[in-house]
């Protein structure tokens, strides 16, 4: 049997630049839904899952994922237009674009950063290989490659000695017990304020939202459950974090399996997380709580599907008050949980389980429902 297709494990850089592509949601919708699809592939999800969730044809998801597993996040720009023969090998080009991303104090030139004839002249006497290309077609090479000439950012690397190995038990959980793994997590701070989105409209006539000033109503934040298995997603919201409030949310995610098998927890770091009580009571529940590393809360699997969460409930609204706004986010709950992918097999193997459990006899936990049997 075929190894099912998933993404290469991304980096922090790169899990944290799709992660920021699918939160703001601000560019291209191909750039959004290739950024979705490399994300939930990395989260653990399945292609038929990643195809539902963006609403694309299951090849077109492996194509995409094949192509990140070759040339990284330059796959979220694909280049569908024709043009002139190549002038130079597909090897040459490589070449000029890891010589242009390359610190020139790595190359022992005595500056850093470098200008288009400098790189051209450079690449004209490189030991070893030689490269003569002209400024303007060296300009046009990289920009078709999406090597533009930016100011430097700074960005968070995971510094913990441990994350390749929190990496791989989640990797772990969710390949060899997707039935028995959950993901948690928290999003917010969500107030009582307009929140502007997208609708269609007439040209020239969008929607329009009254602005606000004074906000008095406090924000709330989501504590949300996921079931990788069943595809579910439940949540509620609360005034603040803390440990009292993931205890609840841990629980519930425990309550619907009494059977005793152990359950997997996919969640953060945060210090509201990992007191001391939690501890105990997952130990006490066979509950193996599976830390995301430091800066890499990309790969908690429920990150890809609070974005629609945001979007169709949060987006382009004007909720009153936080009833209202936590009603909304519960109709929105239970309609996603309705149309879940193969809601109708799911349901089909539920009942399936139910009847033979009642024809033995057995109830959860593997224990007969009548004493003498």
């Amino acid at each position: 049997m075929a190894e099912p297709v998933r993404v290469r494990r991304p980096t922090d850089q790169e899990g944290q630049k799709l992660q920021q592509i699918v939160r703001r949601g601000s560019t291209s919708s191909v750039r959004y839904r290739r950024a979705m699809m490399l994300l939930s592939s990395a989260d653990g999800n399945r292609v038929p899952v990643i195809a539902h969730l963006v609403q694309a044809d299951e090849d077109t998801v492996r194509a995409v994922i094949h192509r990140f597993n070759e040339i990284g996040l330059a796959c979220l720009d694909p280049q569908w237009v024709g043009g002139r023969p190549r002038l130079l090998a597909p090897d040459d080009e490589d070449f000029v674009v890891q010589t242009a991303t390359t610190r020139p104090t790595k190359l022992g030139q005595p500056f850093t950063r470098r200008s288009i004839r400098k790189l051209a002249a450079y690449l004209r006497r490189v030991h070893g290989r030689v490269i003569r290309i002209g400024c303007e077609d060296l300009r046009r090479l990289l920009l078709r490659r999406s090597i533009t000439f930016q100011c430097t950012k700074t960005w968070k690397e995971s510094p913990g000695p441990e994350r390749d190995a929190k990496l791989d038990r989640i990797e772990q959980v969710l390949d060899r017990f997707p039935d028995r793994v959950f993901a948690f997590d928290e999003f917010g701070p969500s107030g009582i304020r307009p929140t502007a989105g997208s609708c269609w409209a007439k040209r020239g006539k969008p929607n329009r939202l009254p602005a606000t000033y004074r906000r008095t109503h406090g924000v709330t934040y989501f504590h949300g459950c996921y079931s990788v298995g069943d595809d579910r997603l439940w949540g509620v919201n609360r005034r603040r974090k803390g440990t009292a409030n993931t205890m609840a949310a841990l629980k519930s995610i425990r309550a619907p399996r009494p059977d005793g098998a152990p359950v997997y927890i996919i969640l953060d770091n945060l210090s509201a997380h990992t007191g001391a009580d939690i501890r105990r009571w997952a130990k006490k529940n066979k509950v193996e709580l599976c830390f995301t590393p430091t800066y890499a809360s990309w790969a908690n699997p429920i990150e890809t599907h609070f974005d629609p969460l945001r979007q169709f409930t949060l987006a382009n609204s004007h909720h009153r008050s936080h009833p209202t706004q936590t009603q909304a986010l519960h109709r929105y709950l239970c309609w996603r949980n309705a149309n879940a992918r193969h809601a109708d097999v799911l349901a089909a193997q539920r009942k399936e389980r139910a009847r033979i459990r009642g024809e033995k006899g057995i109830r959860w936990g593997g224990r007969p429902l009548n004493p003498a049997a």
